[in-house]
């Protein structure tokens, strides 16, 4: 056999368990995402965590719901238990550029032999529950492509002995196939409006979906600050008696954020203030790996659940709390991945994720124009999100992502910001030309920024990788590039 027919075998291996998960009903690429019983239902996780040996039940978890920040809140805990000397799982959605990102250890990415492996565990009892739905009913399904990747997740952690695992929701909590565990801690980081048309049109009613995770007797740490959901958190904490903490109440924090652009200030800090058993606890200037007042609100309620772990006997020495939140690398959050023009890729995706990120960019990158590319997904308060978006940008091109087919075209993103504004905006049918675009507009001084969903954020990355437009760039971690 020539060389160039041979075929590696772990490729081969890894190439099968991807077109494996590829099988699976994959409700983060339909056009219309679902939220009910049907689709949802923690009956066939448990059915499948059975198969499996339930290996959630070896697991000590720290479970993450929220609207916004729960993915950096669960890799800020994970970091500081880590620096801790835990050894750490972290489960996250989604991926940016390869589905075993979702699965870590020690910010260790599972490899491809890893993920193989698990698929070749998975797969005879994912088959197997296949093969019972079809003959139950033509409604019925086997496991989907999340539920088998959560799954995975439980068990790669339980076969690698890890100390803790941080399990980031992946939408709602209460129907979400991550809640299959009973946790150390539950955690809401925040809540707002976004995925209305499964989760419910108000905040309240969101909520309720989010404090789904929310066990007998498990302590809650909440950074939700609108009286309306927080109401809702408190009076699910009183029916089930957890002890709560809540931001802004039991536990608070002052920001001192960077200037991005000036090499001395690229980290900012917080001030936490907590009143423990002993009275007053104080954490001052602790540095921030990510950048953004909503990301010292993380950091708090991040801070918040550690204090929660200690009380339960966990030792988290503070050296490790200063470590693990000035460490962390969260790609997509605010990411500067240059500065000569300053390129920002963030995967705001929602209107008060956009807010923050416009926040961001008044607090601590200075004047200076800013150009912008946007793409987004359908479902999504597009007309709240470009509403902000037209203030703050002096150009703007739109464009859609091509990974996934639930992007909005951008002739309509057009339409509407022409409606809010009256100004016409161009357009590009793809993120390549809408890079090219920019970069015959960019001068030194400007501010590239690139928003919209994670599928925008994943493509643009690419894209900026592979046609800089830069003098000075800034390294992005190994694992991500």
């Amino acid at each position: 056999m020539s060389t160039a027919a041979r075929v590696d075998p772990l490729s081969a291996r890894h190439e099968s368990a991807l077109q494996f998960l590829c099988q699976r009903i994959n409700y983060e690429r339909t056009i219309s995402l679902p939220y009910h019983t049907r689709e949802f239902k923690l009956e066939r996780m448990r059915e499948l965590l059975d198969c499996l040996g339930n290996p959630q039940k070896n697991l000590r978890v720290v479970h993450v719901a929220g609207t916004k920040g729960k993915g950096s809140a669960t890799a800020m805990i994970s970091a500081v238990l880590t620096a801790a000397g835990y050894r750490t799982g972290a489960f996250t959605s989604p991926h940016l550029k390869r589905v075993e990102e979702r699965l870590a250890i020690d910010g260790r990415i599972c490899s491809e032999s890893e993920f193989a492996d698990l698929v070749d565990q998975i797969s005879p009892a994912v088959r197997e529950m296949d093969r019972i739905a079809a003959n139950r009913s033509p409604a019925e399904s086997g496991p989907t492509f999340f539920e088998v990747v959560t799954a995975m997740a439980l068990l790669y952690f339980a076969q690698k002995k890890t100390d803790a695992a941080v399990l980031e929701v992946g939408l709602g909590g209460r129907l979400d196939s991550t809640n299959v565990c009973h946790p150390e801690v539950a955690v809401v980081t925040s809540i707002s409006l976004d995925h209305t048309q499964q989760l419910g049109h108000t905040l309240a009613a969101i909520a309720r979906e989010k404090a789904g995770i929310i066990k007998p007797g498990v302590p809650v740490v909440s950074g939700v600050t609108g009286e309306e959901p927080r109401q809702v958190i408190r009076e699910t904490c009183r029916r089930l008696g957890c002890p709560l903490a809540e931001l802004h109440v039991d536990f608070g924090f002052q920001y001192d954020p960077p200037s991005i652009l000036q090499q001395s200030r690229q980290l900012g800090h917080i001030d936490f203030h907590y009143p423990g058993q002993n009275g007053q606890s104080e954490l001052r200037r602790l540095a921030l790996g990510l950048v953004g007042r909503h990301q010292a609100a993380n950091a708090a309620v991040s801070v918040a659940t550690l204090a929660a772990l200690g009380r339960a006997g966990w030792t988290i020495p503070e050296q490790a709390i200063r470590q693990g939140l000035a460490g962390v690398a969260w790609p997509a959050r605010v990411e500067v991945i240059s500065r000569r023009p300053a390129i920002v890729v963030d995967a705001a995706h929602n209107l008060a994720s956009i807010e923050a990120l416009v926040e961001v960019l008044n607090e601590s990158f200075g004047p200076a124009r800013r150009l912008l590319i946007f793409a987004t997904t359908q479902e999504k308060d597009v007309r709240g999100m470009l509403a902000t978006l037209v203030k703050h940008f002096d150009r703007i091109v739109f464009t859609r992502y091509l990974n996934n087919p639930r992007s909005v075209a951008p002739e309509d993103l057009r339409t509407i910001a022409a409606e809010l504004c009256g100004r016409e905006y161009p357009v590009c049918a793809q993120p390549m030309e809408a890079w090219n675009l920019v970069r015959s507009w960019a001068m030194p001084e400007d501010i590239i920024c690139v928003t919209g969903s994670f599928f925008i954020a994943t493509e643009m990355r690419l894209q900026i990788q592979s046609r800089p437009l830069t003098m000075e760039r800034v390294d992005v971690p190994a694992a991500f590039a």
